[in-house]
Formats: structure tokens, sequence, C-alpha cells
């Protein structure tokens, strides 16, 4: 049996509560993370990189090893930003599929997730945005995304210590103090054997 109004039962009308009844998980899942990665990886560097605007410092020498090196530095760039968005991606859909919900507390994972990338380090999706980030700075010299990078890891290691890691002990209990007992926060290293 599904759930919900069939697909001739026309507008959906709010709930006698008066609050809106949701979209489709799937759909929720998808303009968030969407929106999330064009805020966080093109609008807030964009404003980094605009902010802390100065010349490209290319290495003072001639001009076969200056092009060199600029190839090479937007080969690391795009490296690094293709790897860490390719890692996102994987994470979150992780989370999202394991966790049934999408990494934000307006829509918390209804079921603890400790398997996957998750078994090597608590936050895998903060670090592959530094990562991409990281990329984006190295690809265009930005310094105003290097700085962006710094006040990032601040601002991760606040929202995480103040915020998700105490509502997470809430919702989960001892089996979270016991996986962050298990798992670095930051710092990816092989799982333990469990057996």
């Amino acid at each position: 049996m599904v759930n919900g109004p069939s697909p001739t039962s026309g507008p959906q009308e709010s709930s006698p509560s008066g609050v809106a009844p949701q979209k489709p998980f799937a759909l929720r899942a998808t303009i968030y993370t969407i929106g999330f990665l064009v805020v966080v990886l093109g609008v807030i560097p964009s404003i980094f990189h605009i902010l802390g605007k100065m010349p490209v410092r290319d290495l003072p020498i001639g001009t076969e090893i200056r092009l060199f090196w600029t190839g090479f530095r937007h080969l690391v760039g795009i490296g690094l930003f293709a790897g860490g968005l390719f890692t996102y991606v994987a994470c979150s859909a992780w989370l999202i599929y394991c966790g049934r919900g999408p990494h934000v507390e307006f829509d918390p994972p209804k079921v603890f997730v400790a398997t996957g990338p998750y078994r090597w380090v608590r936050n895998p999706v903060v670090i592959t945005l530094m990562i991409c980030v990281l990329g984006e700075a190295i690809y265009f010299g930005s310094l105003g995304m290097f700085v962006l990078i710094a006040v990032g890891c601040c601002f991760a290691q606040y929202q995480v210590t103040k915020i998700e890691e105490p509502r997470l002990r809430e919702r989960f209990g001892e089996t979270y103090v016991e996986y962050c007992n298990r798992v670095h926060r930051w710092i990816p290293r092989p799982p333990a054997d469990e057996s």
C-alpha cells in the first residue's frame, strides 16, 4: 500500500495542524545538496577570492618554467577539487542512504551511521569540502580562498563540537559516545578490527 495522496487527488492542501506536507525525501536531499554545494563551493569561495584578489604569484623565472608551474598548479587544483567533490558526493549519498536523512539538522538522519567512510573518520563531508576549496585556492592561486580554508576550519570545529556532536550524543546516546572514542573527528585512519 502506498502512503500519501493518490495521483488524481489534485493539489495537496496543508494538514489540519496548518503544516504543509513535506516534499519527498529524495527531492529534499537533492535540493539541499545542490544548493549547499553552490553556496559552499561557488558563492563563498568567489567572495573570498574577490576580497583577497591579488596578482597570481608565479615563480620569477623563465617563461617555459612559469608556464609549466601554472599548468602544474591548475592540474593539482583540478585534481583536488574533482577528488574532493567525488568523495563528498559518495559520503553524502552513503549518509543519506544508510541514515535515512541528509547530514543537516532540519532533516537529521534517522539511523546512526558508522559504516563506509564513517568508519574511517567522523566528519568526511567537512573534510572533503575543505579539500575542494583547497583545490580552488591552488587552481586560482587565491590568497582569499586560503583565508577561507582557515576560517572554514575554525567554523567547522565550532559547529561540530558545539552543535552537531551534542545533538548526536543526545539522539544516539552511548552508541555515539563509543563511536567518538573509536573514530577520530578529523584525521582519517583505518578502522580498528571489530571482531
